[in-house]
């Protein structure tokens, strides 16, 4: 088991996602960090968004052995690619339409303020996707989410 660590401007006990918001990077989904201090970071930027509440860190169990087993329908991305710039734009341009995929779980990089701004570059033509994987490998760091999508996802999760 591992654990997975939300940050936000509330406790959350039991994950809802009727709370999420669309056109993130990986759609609308809960979204959790191996590392705590990535959680806290989160939680401190949404509350200089929201204002309201304090910084929060929600602390869930993972039985990781799921995202290798035929139970839930598991995508994961180990660096930043093509395929995943592809699956992050189309995500977060999709609105409330219909979700671009049918993922339980996503894993992989996340697309934070650097990242966003070689996406906005690649929309607006000004680098192509290929230069734009190139440069987010010589960025430094990456950091790493779980998305979860779905409520057999979510179910897999054991606040603690």
């Amino acid at each position: 088991m591992m654990k997975l660590y939300h940050g936000s401007n509330v406790s959350v006990e039991l994950p809802d996602l009727s709370f999420s918001k669309p056109d993130k990077d990986f759609g609308k989904g809960f979204y959790l960090s191996a590392d705590r201090q990535q959680a806290v970071e989160m939680a401190e930027q949404k509350l200089s968004q929201i204002k309201s509440g304090s910084v929060c860190v929600s602390t869930f169990l993972f039985d990781e052995n799921l995202l290798y087993s035929d139970e839930l329908k598991v995508k994961i991305f180990n660096d930043y690619s093509e395929e995943w710039a592809n699956f992050v734009l189309a995500n977060r341009t999709q609105g409330d339409k219909k979700p671009v995929h049918d993922y339980d779980i996503v894993y992989g990089p996340i697309a934070d303020d650097g990242v966003t701004f070689q996406l906005r570059r690649y929309i607006g033509g000004v680098i192509s996707l290929q230069r734009l994987v190139e440069e987010l490998h010589y960025a430094k760091g990456i950091t790493f989410q779980y998305y979860f999508g779905t409520e057999r996802a979510l179910n897999t999760l054991k606040r603690i």
